[in-house]
């Protein structure tokens, strides 16, 4: 990908992710092709390679629109998330090195930092910090690569997680259960405590739906 078509390709992504171009939003080359600075035909190429990534959806003569999932999808999406980090926590509690526990200990404490002083933002990146250390201790790198292309797609509803009264809150105490398991070594509780977790989170959507889309 050329460094231009790379720009357009992550300004894009990143609007989508953060909630700012929202679900079934058409997309117009010309408008893009103006903010970001870039040819129409290198809009073009970002859009196909989002397009891929199920971000956008294209149509002839129609152009570009952020793709929307309905319920039923996204419920489907994390049940397949859920069976898939339970494989990947099962191995890394196995794999997992010295020095990536100490990582994962000291994230969870600054994730309690953080959440004591409601800085939401702060523990929403050290949450992503404390899974990415699980996938990099995994050993089932393809597991991982399909877990992250599912959370890709369902990110802007993860990020509004967090507005739901009590969802932190109990967020923290499943990441303290899934860290206990992975330093006892054990990786059916592992597998087990991820599990719930993720099935949390897929409860949360479900439960508040209208208020997160």
């Amino acid at each position: 990908m050329s460094r231009p078509t790379e720009v357009a390709y992550q300004f894009i992504k990143q609007k989508i992710m953060d909630g700012i171009f929202m679900p079934s939003q058409k997309l117009v080359e010309s408008d893009l092709s103006e903010l970001i600075g870039v040819s129409r035909n290198t809009i073009k190429k970002a859009l196909l390679k989002l397009e891929q990534e199920n971000l956008v959806t294209l149509e002839e003569n129609k152009g570009a629109t952020i793709k929307s999932f309905s319920l039923n999808e996204i419920i489907n999406y994390l049940e397949i998330r859920e069976v898939l980090e339970g494989l990947i926590a099962k191995t890394a509690a196995i794999n997992i090195s010295d020095s990536d526990l100490i990582q994962l200990d000291e994230t969870v404490e600054r994730m309690k930092e953080h959440l004591n002083n409601n800085r939401f933002d702060e523990y929403s990146k050290c949450n992503l910090l404390f899974h990415n250390i699980i996938y990099e201790a995994s050993t089932n790198e393809q597991a991982v690569e399909m877990v992250n292309k599912i959370k890709t797609q369902l990110q802007r509803l993860r990020i509004k997680t967090i507005l739901v009264p009590g969802r932190t809150q109990e967020s923290f105490k499943e990441h303290q259960k899934i860290l206990n398991a992975i330093k006892s070594k054990d990786g059916k509780w592992a597998e087990d405590a991820v599990k719930f977790h993720v099935s949390n989170v897929r409860k949360t959507i479900v439960e508040n739906y209208s208020f997160l889309v």
